[in-house]
Parts: structure tokens; C-alpha cells; sequence
């Protein structure tokens, strides 16, 4: 019998779906043990997950399908997260009878959620708490949650948090040197983001060098519209860019990333700017869209090609800040076996690869220009052969990272009542 798990991302206009089927299931739902043939590689009997084929593909899950529902909000569209879903349940198979769970992400889990966690209401409600440290992004993972649990409440729901991966980072990198008393009672450290992204890549980039990974050390960057750096040490972050909130580190696509903390102060006593305006200035107005007026390094590319200026700077300042990072991450890491490019920036601009690892070649990282600028593909290889420290490009995949984290909470909910 088809078992199929459900993968939501409600964002603050729109909702990504994506249907995985588990393969081989029993009547229960229970996933298999590995067998012989390699056909469920990825789930082993604990429900532990290891196997990623190097296209990014992971063992034990295939997708189906998914899709994204656009204009939540918008006089055109859906009124809402639970008007778009409650509408397009049957697009997105909520109501299909051989669905085993549903997975969602939430952005931020605060310092409660380090794991994938099954939802109930009192998880709901310390979600909703944790509201001011994501404030567009927690309503509406949780108006998704709601919606789903309404619509079919005989379901194993899970919470999958970007924020859990970066738990295992030690306390001298994500707490903050300001007043120790005062950090605690308003939560205040680095939670780091991204962290389904970057737990995928330093898998795949394991797979990809042919090593166990807890034998390697991976530099992760996932360079989309935000960005983020991340030191993967044996599988585990010890530390990342990206702060509080996803405003801190590297330049991205219309926030700042890391700047004098005293700014905002200026900004306020100096130019009259009430809070808010700084806020939205920070997160909406800076980056690539604040030095250069595109946020899209597909035109910052082009321009800069043109001769323009401002965009050449913009993408000079915006590589300058990932190689800064990766040097601190060597230091970091101490021996680096792998830096990694992801997302859409990553994956797809080979003039910000090639920039951002410039000189790092006396640390052992380079590019092939040829590989490097070879048309875009599955996971590969970017570095020359032989190279002591090998740069990948991995397409990311967070929503299969959701859907076997979701299974993984499942399968381990199913051991503890008993039934195996």
C-alpha cells in the first residue's frame, strides 16, 4: 500500500507544497528495515537516516509532486493561509487517504525546539510565543499547522525548525557579550537559520567525497535572497552567520547583514528615523537592493558586465563578506574538507563562486574555471582534482530534509507506543 508524506512552507505570501511517497511500507505505515537491495537505504530500523545518492535524491523517499500557491493577501487571491489551504487541499493531496503524516516548517523554535518535534497545542503555543523573533515568518508556519490539523486531525504532525540544526553550536559561539541576566530573560543569543538547508548539503557533500560523515568538515553557504554561512563539524553546525534574527552576517538580497551595532542608534538620534523605519531599512532596503536598487544577482551580473558601477560594487562587497566569513571558518574548523555553494545564488552564479574563493587557494580552496562555469546540474564537484580541500555545488532540497525528518519523528513515535 502508497504511504505519502505532505511537506508545507506556508511564507509570508505564499504556500509551497511538496507530496513525498515512502517506499516500502507496510499496512501500518511502519517504514522498513534496510534490505538487501539498497531499496530503503535511508531509513534503517532505528529510523536513523544516512544514505544521500549524490543528485540530491535521498534513499526511502521519491517525490511526487508540489507546487506553490502565490498572492496570499492580495485583492486577486486566496484572503489568507487558511482560505488558500482550506481551498487547495485536494492540489496539495491534504485529503488523500494514504497520507502517514504532514511536515511543516517553522522558522524559528527559539532555544525550546533543538528537533523535529510532534505538534500539539502546547507546542502551538510556545511557537506563537516565540513570535517576536520572526515576526513574518512563525504566523504563518502556524496558521498552516492550524489549517492542517483541522482538516485531518488523525494525523502525525511535525514541526521541522531551520533554527534546530544550529543547537549543537557551543555557548561561546551563539551567546552574545552583552549582559548575561538580561540576554537570558528575553532570549537573546545567536540562534542561526537555514539549518534544514545546510543539514542537507553537509550530507550530500559527504556522499559527493565518497567519507562517513562524521569524518568531515564542511563550510556550507547558502546564498539565496537571504544568505547564510554555516561551519559543519562531523555533521554538526558549531557555528553560523546568521544571529537573533536572519538579519546578521553576510550581504543579502535586500538586508545588510553584519554592520556596527551603533548604526541604528545614529540612524535614530542623527537622520530622525523612527525604530521601524531602521527595521524595515535593515531587512527590506539593504543588501544587494540598498548598494546597487536590485536585489536579484541576475541583474547585479548584468549590470556590472555593462560597466555599472554601483553594481559592480555591490557584487564586490557581497563576495568580499562570504570570503571573510570562510576564512573565519577555516579558523573555525581548523582543517576544512569541503566549502559548499547552495541555493539559488549558489548553485547558479559561477562569477560569485569564483570571486568569493579568490586567494583562498593558499588554504587549499580553488575552482576549476572550467567546472565551474560548466552549464548548471545535479551535485558536483567544482574544485581541480587532487585539491586538499574540495568545493562542491549541491542544489538544495530542504523540503526532502523536512520529509525525512517528519518520518524520523514518526517512525520513533510508532517505537514508543510499541508498535514497530
Amino acid at each position: 500500500m502508497s504511504r505519502e508524506i505532505l511537506v508545507l512552507n506556508c511564507g509570508s505570501s505564499s504556500v509551497k507544497y511538496q507530496l513525498f511517497a515512502v517506499d516500502a511500507v507496510d499496512q501500518s505505515g511502519a517504514v522498513d528495515a534496510v534490505d538487501p537491495s539498497g531499496a530503503v537505504d535511508a531509513v534503517d530500523p532505528s529510523g536513523a537516516v544516512d544514505a544521500v545518492d549524490p543528485s540530491g535524491t535521498l534513499d526511502g523517499l521519491r517525490h511526487i509532486s508540489g507546487g506553490l500557491i502565490e498572492r496570499i493577501g492580495e485583492p486577486d487571491g486566496p484572503a489568507s493561509h487558511e482560505a488558500a489551504l482550506t481551498t487547495a487541499a485536494g492540489t496539495v493531496r491534504l485529503d488523500s487517504p494514504d497520507l502517514i503524516a504532514v511536515g511543516h516548517r517553522v522558522v524559528h523554535g527559539g532555544a525550546r525546539f533543538t528537533e523535529p518535534t510532534l505538534i500539539t497545542d502546547e507546542v502551538m503555543a510556545t511557537v506563537a510565543r516565540l513570535t517576536p523573533l520572526a515576526p513574518l515568518h512563525n504566523p504563518p508556519n502556524l496558521a498552516g499547522i492550524a489549517v492542517a490539523r483541522a482538516l485531518r486531525p488523525e494525523l502525525p504532525q511535525v514541526a521541522v525548525f531551520d533554527t534546530a540544526f544550529h543547537a549543537t553550536m557551543p555557548e561561546h559561539a551563539w551567546r552574545y557579550a552583552i549582559d548575561t541576566a538580561l540576554a537570558d530573560e528575553h532570549g537573546v543569543r545567536r540562534y542561526g537559520f537555514h539549518g534544514t538547508s545546510h543539514e542537507y548539503v553537509g550530507r550530500v557533500t559527504a556522499r559527493l567525497l565518497g567519507r562517513p560523515l562524521p569524518e568531515v568538515n564542511t563550510i556550507s553557504l547558502h546564498l539565496g535572497n537571504g544568505a547564510s554561512a554555516c561551519a559543519i563539524q562531523g555533521g554538526r553546525s558549531v557555528d553560523t552567520s546568521m544571529g537573533l534574527t536572519p538579519l546578521e552576517g553576510l550581504v543579502m538580497g535586500t538586508r545588510s547583514g553584519d554592520l556596527d551595532p551603533a548604526v541604528v542608534f545614529h540612524l535614530y538620534r542623527q537622520a530622525g528615523l523612527a525604530v521601524s523605519e531602521i527595521d524595515g531599512m535593515l531587512n527590506r532596503r539593504s543588501g544587494l537592493r540598498g548598494l546597487a536598487g536590485d536585489n536579484d544577482m541576475r541583474d547585479v551580473l548584468a549590470r556590472r558586465a555593462a560597466g555599472d558601477r554601483a553594481a559592480a560594487l555591490a557584487f564586490d562587497m557581497y563576495c568580499y563578506r562570504i570570503r571573510k566569513y570562510i576564512g573565519a571558518y577555516v579558523a573555525v574548523l581548523g582543517r576544512v574538507d569541503a566549502v559548499t555553494f547552495t541555493a539559488g545564488v549558489g548553485e547558479h552564479a559561477a562569477p560569485v563562486r569564483a570571486e568569493a574563493l579568490r586567494g583562498l587557494d593558499r588554504f587549499g580552496i580553488a575552482v576549476s574555471e572550467e567546472r565551474n562555469s560548466a552549464p548548471d546540474g545535479e551535485a558536483r564537484i567544482i574544485s581541480p582534482d587532487g585539491s586538499p580541500v574540495t568545493v562542491c555545488v549541491v542544489p538544495t532540497d530542504e523540503e526532502h530534509e523536512i520529509a525525512l525528518q517528519t518520518l524520523d519523528v514518526v517512525r520513533s513515535a510508532r517505537v514508543r507506543r510499541g508498535r514497530p
